[in-house]
């Protein structure tokens, strides 16, 4: 666990005044204690003269401080993937806060139905990313600087009927003819899904192929390894120029930069990790696993120009046993500063492969195994605690690409939710940019508020995950710091949910 303490500069004794309970329900008080202590906040003076408060200039990048907030989903798009009023208010309601940098959703690049989630892939969605870029760049007076971080995935479907699976989707292969036994070889189809349906989930367990019994238990998911199938054959191909045609629109929008998503998931990330072992040269070992990433930035580079601003999301581990791990994240980072990206995040976990079965008619969620609870730590995972539990890793990345003799900036998150933490991660040199996600969405103006001097009115996030639950059922995420609360001065005109739930964060004020 990070705590205050350990540096000479994070130590000295100012008088400040005891934080402010002035919600003194019990729920709260419970789940506040589970939370890193924070004894006193910085005066306005300790975090003007901060590492954490300081700006941030190297090669294309620069930021008035190093406070960053990455990317999160709130599922406020169109189906279509367009820009909505409720997308404009969730982005400007962070602006106001003036982080360093915001990082916007995860973009699509192609025309895959994927619900409320933003679009880049047609020229259509130009106007609304514009009306993006200027709410930002307006409710932060210009200060925050505007990334959007793209993305690309495969196909995964719904946990399906028992019955419709059988009688549909099942597709009856030789190799299930095989272990069927010599007596079903030669019979039809239908008699061979009559056979099935009377067997019980043991029965089925022996008979089904892998992938079939996978598919039956998780739903039908696409990997990159599918190389039978054209469309995952051919992405090494497609990809790189439809990264660099979606950049080139957001640029076009107004954006200050790319964030290509190479993590949790999806696409790029699936070809960096050990268990992608493609034998067209783009699986396999590190050099061959990293090819598309390092195709996919250098179509976008020669799109964009010198001078933009792109880097890259990526795990330090994947966690699920035969993934990724730090010294692979830290051969990636060498590779992507000596290509020349602009920034490095890390984050952790968040995969497929060790997701918990999800109910019938729902699709898997790759934030609820191990590698999820990693990924969104709460504070029930155990040693060494939620706080900071990515940030070791995040050191040992920076320093692997230092000792290359590259200066690029790397931005660590996970469970950051105090000035002092992210402090001692700047002193530690583990990272040049400290982010944090779920406490920004709980309190968008916290940075704000400590870079006035005013922390004791910081509205604690309580690291329960309610926002993530939301997230898994497609719903408009909401914090339930804020989401109920009744009595504010707003809350005749503020956007609400079917339920109740308010859709912006109170007012600062409020």
């Amino acid at each position: 666990m990070i705590c205050r303490g350990s540096h000479p500069q994070l130590s000295r004794s100012h008088p400040f005044p005891p934080l402010e309970r002035v919600n003194r329900d019990p729920v709260v008080d419970r789940r506040l204690a589970q939370l890193l202590p924070v004894d006193r906040w910085p005066t306005a003076q300790e975090a003007a003269e901060s590492r954490w408060f300081s700006p941030l200039r190297e090669g294309n990048l620069s930021l008035s401080h190093r406070t960053w907030i990455p990317a999160m989903v709130p599922w406020r798009a169109t189906e279509e993937g367009f820009v909505t009023p409720a997308v404009l208010d969730w982005y400007g309601r962070f602006a106001r806060g003036r982080p360093g940098a915001l990082v916007v959703e995860a973009t699509g690049v192609r025309e895959i139905k994927s619900g409320p989630l933003l679009r880049a892939g047609d020229d259509r969605f130009i106007p609304g990313l514009k009306q993006l870029v200027q709410r930002v760049k307006s409710e932060s007076g210009g200060h925050t600087r505007l990334f959007i971080q793209l993305i690309d995935f495969l196909s995964i479907k719904r946990r399906p009927v028992r019955e419709t699976f059988l009688e549909r989707h099942l597709a009856i292969t030789p190799a299930l003819r095989q272990k069927l036994g010599p007596q079903w070889s030669g019979r039809d189809e239908r008699s061979i899904r009559e056979h099935l349906k009377g067997l019980d989930e043991g029965g089925l367990a022996e008979v089904l192929p892998e992938r079939e019994l996978e598919s039956y238990r998780y739903g039908l998911r696409e990997r990159v390894t599918d190389t039978h199938m054209p469309h995952i054959a051919e992405l090494p191909r497609v990809l790189p120029a439809l990264f660099a045609q979606a950049s080139r629109r957001c640029l076009e929008a107004g954006f200050d930069g790319i964030e290509l998503h190479c993590a949790h998931a999806y696409t790029l990330a699936s070809f960096l990790s050990p268990s992608n072992q493609r034998d067209d040269g783009y699986g396999g070992s590190r050099e061959a696993r990293v090819r598309l990433p390092l195709e996919v930035y250098e179509a976008t580079r020669q799109q964009l120009g010198s001078s933009a601003v792109i880097g890259a999301r990526f795990l330090t581990d994947e966690i699920f046993e035969g993934g990724g791990r730090v010294d692979d994240a830290s051969y990636y980072a060498v590779q992507f500063a000596r290509a020349g990206m602009d920034f490095l995040s890390l984050s952790r976990g968040g995969k497929f492969e060790d997701a918990k079965q999800p109910k019938v008619g729902r699709a898997a969620y790759p934030y609820t195994g191990p590698s999820g609870h990693e990924c969104m730590p709460t504070p029930r995972i155990g040693p060494p605690g939620p706080f900071g539990r990515n940030v070791a890793d995040v050191g040992r990345v920076r320093a692997a690409v230092r000792a290359e003799g590259f200066s690029i900036p790397v931005v660590a998150c996970g469970g950051i939710s105090s000035y002092w933490q992210a402090e001692e991660v700047l002193a530690r040199e583990e990272a040049d940019i400290v982010a944090s996600a779920r406490q920004s969405l709980a309190d968008p103006d916290w940075f704000e508020k400590i870079r006035l001097g005013r922390g004791t009115e910081v509205r604690r996030c309580f690291f329960t995950n309610y926002c993530e639950g939301l997230d898994q059922s497609h719903e408009s995420v909401t914090c339930q710091r804020w989401d109920r609360l009744k009595g504010l001065g707003d809350d005749d005109s503020v956007a609400r949910a079917g339920d109740g739930r308010r859709l912006t964060a109170p007012g600062w004020g409020s």
